[in-house]
């Protein structure tokens, strides 16, 4: 029996702690408590609510993808995702990558949106092979619709740069200087399925990035 998407990620995190410091690893746990102490998770829009439309640029053609478009064609899965430099996110997309015929198989469609910028998710749809649109959300503004966006905070910031990941030129192609304020945001990982009149059919979201919502229960929801 093939693992969990959860099994595969506990792994993840095991390596992680044998190889990462013990003081760096404290500092990334004291900020996911913290993310969690603000109240983000009672922010998420419940099912049955309406979901934000948006209109972002897609990786492929450089030319922006609305959603009602999509749901025009279906129902709609929506990943949000951290960025390429997340192994738990690239393990997630991975997934839904040999996932990805059965969301079709039901009719519906897939997206997979971050705020990095279209280079960088270019070289993740050319390095993991994925066939789903990637679509680039500056400053995380329609993640902070589904209320799912948060600004990595100061000490955080310095645990990121401790550990080479930096995240504004990811987000913004600019450098720890003269990062701005919105190229430290990012999305809570989460997934939505929107059925094709608007409404939220599922929604799963952590302030925990090391949780991701099952595959199996997101396509029980088509």
């Amino acid at each position: 029996m093939a693992a969990s998407l959860q099994d595969q990620l506990d792994r993840i995190t095991q390596n992680t702690r044998k190889l990462v410091q013990a003081d760096r690893l404290a500092i990334s746990e004291r900020a996911t408590a913290e993310l969690l102490n603000t109240g983000i998770e009672q922010r998420i829009l419940p099912v049955g609510s309406v979901a934000p439309s948006f209109s972002l640029q897609d990786t492929r053609s450089g030319k922006p993808i609305h959603s009602a478009d999509l749901l025009s064609l279906g129902p709609l899965v929506v990943n949000f995702f951290r960025g390429r430099w997340c192994p738990y996110c690239v393990t997630e997309l991975e997934n839904w990558r040999e996932l990805y015929p059965k969301v079709r198989e039901r009719g519906a469609l897939f997206v997979a949106i971050s705020p990095q910028t279209p280079r960088q998710n270019d070289f993740m749809i050319q390095q993991h092979a994925l066939p789903f649109p990637l679509l680039s959300d500056p400053g995380a503004e329609v993640a902070e619709k589904f209320g799912i966006a948060y600004t990595i905070p100061q000490e955080h910031r310095r645990y990121y740069q401790s550990i080479l990941v930096n995240i504004p030129f990811s987000n913004a192609g600019l450098s720890y200087h003269n990062a701005t304020e919105a190229s430290w945001r990012l999305p809570l990982p989460a997934v939505f399925v929107i059925r094709q009149d608007g409404t939220i059919a599922f929604r799963e979201a952590h302030a925990d990035f090391r949780v991701r919502p099952e595959p199996a229960d997101v396509l029980a929801a088509l």
